[in-house]
C-alpha cells in the first residue's frame, strides 16, 4: 500500500512537472478539475482510492483546498502501459 501511495506521489511529480514544461508556471493552474486514477493490481487487491491519495495529497498540499481538490475516481486495472504502478488522467482549468 505504501509503494502505491509513493508512486502515485510520484506520478503527480511527473504530471505537475509536464504541465510547467507545456504552461511555463503552475501558477497558471486555477483549479484541479477531474482526476482519474488507474492503479496496476492483482484481482485480490481493492485499495485503489487509497493508492490513489498519493497524487489527491500531494495536489491538495501544493496548491491547497480551493484550488487542489478534485473530483476522482480510482480503478484497478490488470495492467498498465510498460508495467508502471500508477497512471493518472487530470483535467485542469488555465489562466490565460
Amino acid at each position: 500500500m505504501e509503494e502505491g501511495y509513493q508512486a502515485a506521489k510520484l506520478t503527480g511529480l511527473a504530471v505537475l512537472a509536464s504541465l510547467k514544461a507545456e504552461l511555463g508556471e503552475l501558477d497558471r493552474i486555477a483549479a484541479w478539475l477531474r482526476v482519474f486514477g488507474m492503479v496496476n493490481a492483482t484481482q485480490n487487491f481493492d485499495q485503489f482510492p487509497l493508492v490513489i491519495n498519493g497524487f489527491t495529497d500531494l495536489i491538495v498540499e501544493l496548491f491547497g483546498p480551493d484550488r487542489g481538490k478534485h473530483a476522482r475516481s480510482a480503478v484497478g486495472m490488470a495492467g498498465l502501459p510498460f508495467g508502471i504502478a500508477v497512471e493518472i488522467e487530470a483535467e485542469v482549468a488555465i489562466r490565460a
